[in-house]
């Protein structure tokens, strides 16, 4: 089992930031994750890194605006979340697998989850 705890989440005006932050109780991970789900709609991935090195990826909507990191030393990963806009508020989930991923975005790929953090964005 690992535990996933999210932390970081708040309200912000648009154009603000915030960064999410998701201890870990374990270091035996393979890929690391943050996903949000919005009222009524899809869970989706938003930001992938891989454990092994400096691997990530992102879905276009947050592409150049979030930035995923992870602090090995601390087993804890980050989402640096810059120029907020409205449609980014939603609960934010922290996730990770111990298998190998072939698509790093999808919620499918993934087996452990935190009990998630808001975030919203006013206008």
């Amino acid at each position: 089992q690992v535990g996933l705890r999210e932390s970081g989440g708040g309200s912000v005006q648009t154009g603000g930031s915030l960064r999410l932050s998701c201890e870990a109780s374990s270091s035996a991970v393979t890929y690391m994750s943050w996903f949000r789900q919005a009222p009524g709609k899809e869970r989706e991935g938003v930001a992938a890194i891989w454990r092994g090195g400096a691997e990530t990826g992102y879905t276009d909507s947050v592409r150049g605006r979030f930035a995923i990191s992870l602090d090995s030393a601390k087993n804890t990963l980050y989402l640096q979340m810059n120029s907020l806009k409205p449609e980014d508020t939603a609960t934010y989930y922290c996730a990770a697998t111990r298998n190998w991923v072939r698509m790093p975005l999808d919620k499918t790929e993934y087996n452990y989850w935190g009990q998630g953090t808001q975030v919203t964005v006013s206008s």
